[in-house]
């Protein structure tokens, strides 16, 4: 088998960045399609899938051709007429940290495995930390993703009501309070946790599925008064389906009161923090016990990064309880292994993304993408609004827009399905309070609101043909 050849992966790489330019700017010039459904067995003929893992002995000129293959039947995430779900369109120093982590290689669980790793890692989330306002009193660890991270808050905060359940399982009575609009890794959580979906219980919301915070202490002491064990309130920042926030502040107070641990999931709209126009909608986030906060949405990282960061440094101690020989030995080490704080072993190193974004937008250049995204949803909610058979349940708090056009939960769905057909725009839908509506992520700096224009003339277009 061929070793390692530098000269053969700087050709290799170089037909890489000739193509992915040509992939990048088609894309942002919204020539092509933004989404192709094409169906699977079509792909593999096309890309010669099996017959390269077969058969093996690709060079650079046949790489080239493959990948331009494998990227036309990719989604484009540069391409305007993206506005679908919460995931980046990827800054390129976060492109260049995953080039540098697929070299090197470094599992950086133990300190020993990548000392630079690990010192980024720390970095990041002490800014992160700062920026929540718990500064050196608080830890944290970076996971691949928002469900990791949290099923690792709700571990540590099952840990603080239940310290004995890492040996011994749970009794049955331990449940998570959750507004019906919570991420569905919480119950997820729950089951592997060993307490089962059906422990998450919900509380009182709104109208747009926001909590109610005066319902809060009463629907904690009628919890406890059954003889449950409270293993966490978990609020949004915010919400995955609707992009408004539950009151931190408030809930905070309540939960400080009735010694309940609030864990918040800010995996969307955490990145608020970097902006002093925008933090606001977190007011109160200190008051938590935890937050999850994904770089791989609002701060432009490519997937997976996520910070899971805690009020109490000791928090994130008591989550897990773990041997192995070969790892865990008492020793003295120059640094910090992080493997006690997380579910992965061989954990990529992801702070180098965050911090090479930071390094090259500064926090200023950050903060101003997020403003620029969330101040484009507020417009993008006005010119829906203005017209003839279209609604909006609120007024957008971030860059996620729900709308309707007129007619029944089924005519949004064969909506969506005809704009992805016809792969122009690319946008979700979701229910609320089970009303289901079309919805927008506006997340691409390339979307304007000349898009939002142009899609909303397909939508009345597509909705026509389907009164006929």
């Amino acid at each position: 088998m061929r070793d390692w050849s530098f000269s053969e992966f700087e050709e290799a790489v170089v037909e890489a960045l000739r193509v992915l330019d040509a992939y990048v700017e088609q894309s942002r010039e919204g020539g092509d399609l933004v989404v192709r459904l094409t169906p699977v067995a079509e792909i593999f003929g096309e890309t010669e899938i099996e017959d390269w893992i077969a058969n093996g002995s690709m060079t650079t000129s046949s790489f080239a051709a493959f990948l331009e293959n494998y990227l036309y039947h990719s989604t484009r995430m540069f391409h305007p007429g993206y506005m679908s779900h919460q995931v980046a369109v990827p800054d390129f120093p976060a492109a260049l940290g995953d080039l540098v982590h697929g070299t090197i290689h470094n599992p950086m669980a133990i300190y020993e495995m990548g000392p630079s790793a690990a010192a980024l890692e720390l970095a990041v989330l002490r800014w992160m930390l700062n920026k929540i306002g718990w500064g050196e009193n608080g830890s944290g660890v970076l996971t691949h993703g928002g469900s990791l991270a949290n099923l690792t808050a709700l571990l540590a905060a099952r840990a603080a009501v239940a310290p004995d359940s890492w040996e011994k399982g749970t009794n049955g009575n331990l449940v998570i309070l959750a507004p019906p609009s919570c991420h569905y890794s919480v119950a997820r959580a729950a089951s592997i946790l060993g307490l089962g979906a059906n422990a998450v219980l919900p509380v009182e919301v709104d109208q747009n599925e926001v909590i109610v915070p005066s319902a809060m202490s009463a629907t904690i002491k009628h919890t406890m008064e059954e003889g449950k064990k409270i293993v966490a309130l978990v609020a949004n920042a915010c919400a995955t389906g609707t992009g408004l926030h539950d009151p931190l502040k408030e809930l905070g107070r309540v939960c400080h009161d009735e010694n309940v641990w609030l864990h918040v999931d800010g995996a969307h709209g955490a990145s608020a923090l970097v902006s002093e126009k925008e933090k606001h909608l977190l007011r109160g986030v200190e008051r938590a016990d935890s937050i999850t906060w994904d770089a791989h949405k609002m701060l432009r990282t490519s997937g997976l990064c996520t910070g899971v960061l805690f009020n109490d440094p000791h928090s994130l101690e008591k989550a897990f309880k773990q041997d192995a020989s070969y790892i865990f030995y008492e020793h003295e080490t120059p640094g910090v292994d992080l493997i006690h704080r997380t579910v992965e072993c061989t954990k990529a190193g992801l702070g180098l993304k965050v911090f090479l974004n930071l390094a090259w937008r500064g926090e200023t250049g950050i903060a101003r993408y997020v403003e620029e995204e969330y101040s484009l949803a507020r417009r993008a909610f006005q010119v829906i609004q203005s017209r003839d058979r279209f609604s909006c349940p609120y007024v957008p708090e971030s860059n996620i827009v729900c709308f309707r056009y007129d007619g029944d939960d089924e005519l949004q769905v064969l909506i969506r399905e005809r704009l992805l057909a016809e792969g122009k725009f690319y946008i979700s839908s979701t229910e609320i309070c089970g009303r289901r509506y079309l919805r927008l992520t506006i997340i691409n700096p390339l979307t304007t609101e000349d898009t939002i224009q142009e899609l909303l003339k397909a939508i009345e277009r597509i909705a026509a043909t389907i009164d006929q």
